[in-house]
């Protein structure tokens, strides 16, 4: 392990410009404390629980995309030895160096005005010693993204001005200058307590890619012109200083996007801090990506990145520390019309606790089961809500299949249907009931049914 204890400076170590190959960057970031080898210890990761689009009970004949809880050094690290050099496209939304600790909102038809009337439960930290400690924290798992991209793959790096000018060298580093594809700046509006300089209302997507070889599909992302283009060439043959545009075909986009935040968004919004509009990650991932192509996010948060992968035809790798944040997309993922298996997976250790007691009925017509959930009653406080179930029919005392499932929206009031099976003979069989609540918390309930 190689450590520095330089103060904080940008040295250059440019070598022979002559050279077409670098076995050195030709700049290097530094701060007190660097370790150019961080200690990671591969997780072990364990099966949780697996869903499938038909709602029936079949082994998995094509590789399910994968939503994984836990730190995502060490899941990473895990990751090497199957997926070095194989993920299409990583886009990534890390903590920004705020210095904040950011809540999640779990209250139902809140004023949106008045966030001192929310309900909120804790959502991350992004508080850190110094910018050292943060830089600690960023450069390993960089690292570990640019060897898990494919040859022809890219990297989208999303952070605001707190930390942006730190990644980029730390990228050109990593992947080299002549790496860097697009500087990319997200442009938003909304309200804003400074009165003391502009408004800040922009965040940066810094994109790279593995090789010059990278994959990018400029017509899946055209845009309309402006309705001023299409006035000014109907009107002037010298316009454009005699090049016309295909009006019709559309532009490539500009690399300054205004897409709203999802505040704004209600359609989108789940509560968890931070999140993504779906706007943004669809042109990220319809520019770098192709159908059934490997899309990873390792700081998925609410899961904006899985949701637009899985619409958009693409495989895709969601991971996050917090149960909440994994809880959240999980559901998101059941409100979706899903188009291809998930398995859910736990870092050792990080196994959730059955927190929630349930009290459900089991009735039974002939070879159909039904389930309705009663009540549900938490462990500790506070109290709970439901908002997801799900039904394995067929448990087998070790992984549970997702049979039978239903959600209630951000935004949906009264209680979860009740859900069915049909069974195909008689017989004795082992059923697990699953509820997840609006903090993230999971019970399980076993029972046993006679047909």
């Amino acid at each position: 392990m190689t450590c520095l204890s330089e103060s904080s400076v940008i040295s250059d170590t440019f070598g022979s410009m002559k050279s077409p190959k670098k076995q050195k960057p030709s700049v290097r970031l530094t701060w007190n404390g660097r370790c150019d080898q961080p200690d990671a210890t591969a997780a072990v990761l364990n099966p949780w629980c697996e869903i499938h689009p038909s709602q029936v009970n079949k082994a998995i004949d094509n590789t399910p995309s994968r939503l994984i809880l836990g730190d995502n050094l060490s899941i990473m690290t895990a990751l090497l030895p199957e997926l070095a050099g194989k993920i299409d496209l990583i886009y990534v939304d890390p903590p920004f160096l705020t210095g904040k600790t950011y809540a999640a909102r779990i209250g139902r038809n809140e004023d949106s005005r008045r966030p001192s009337e929310w309900k909120t439960t804790k959502g991350y930290q992004d508080t850190w010693r110094d910018l050292g400690a943060y830089l600690d924290m960023l450069y390993p798992r960089l690292c570990l993204m640019h060897q898990l991209l494919a040859p022809t793959g890219t990297l989208y790096l999303h952070l605001d001005w707190h930390a942006s000018a730190y990644a980029r060298v730390l990228l050109d580093e990593i992947f080299g200058a002549e790496r860097l594809l697009n500087e990319i700046v997200w442009v938003y509006h909304g309200p804003s307590p400074i009165r003391s300089a502009f408004n800040r209302k922009h965040d940066t997507i810094l994109v790279y890619t593995k090789s010059r070889d990278n994959y990018f599909d400029a017509d899946a992302v055209r845009v309309a012109y402006n309705p001023l283009t299409h006035k000014t060439f109907a009107s002037s043959k010298k316009a454009g200083f005699g090049k016309i545009p295909d009006l019709k075909r559309g532009k490539v986009p500009e690399d300054w996007w205004y897409f709203p935040v999802v505040a704004r968004l209600h359609k989108e919004r789940t509560g968890y801090p931070t999140q993504k509009p779906e706007g943004l990650l669809k042109r990220i991932i319809l520019a770098s990506s192709k159908p059934g192509d490997l899309v990873a996010d390792f700081f998925s948060g609410s899961g904006t990145t899985a949701v637009m992968a899985d619409r958009l035809g693409r495989r895709w790798l969601a991971c996050d520390q917090s149960q909440l944040a994994i809880q959240t997309t999980y559901r998101r993922m059941i409100l979706e019309p899903l188009r291809q298996p998930i398995q859910l997976l736990v870092a050792e250790g990080l196994e959730p606790e059955n927190e929630l007691k349930i009290d459900a009925s089991i009735t039974r017509e002939g070879s159909e089961a039904k389930i309705e959930l009663l009540g549900l009653e938490s462990l500790h406080p506070p109290e709970a809500r439901a908002e997801l179930m799900e039904i394995d029919w067929l448990y087998n005392g070790n992984l549970f299949r997702s049979m039978s499932y239903s959600a209630l929206g951000w935004r949906k009031e009264g209680g979860l249907p009740v859900l069915s099976y049909t069974y195909p003979a008689a017989g004795s069989y082992p059923i697990c009931i699953q509820v997840c609540d609006h903090l993230g918390r999971l019970g399980r309930l076993l029972r046993t049914i006679e047909i």
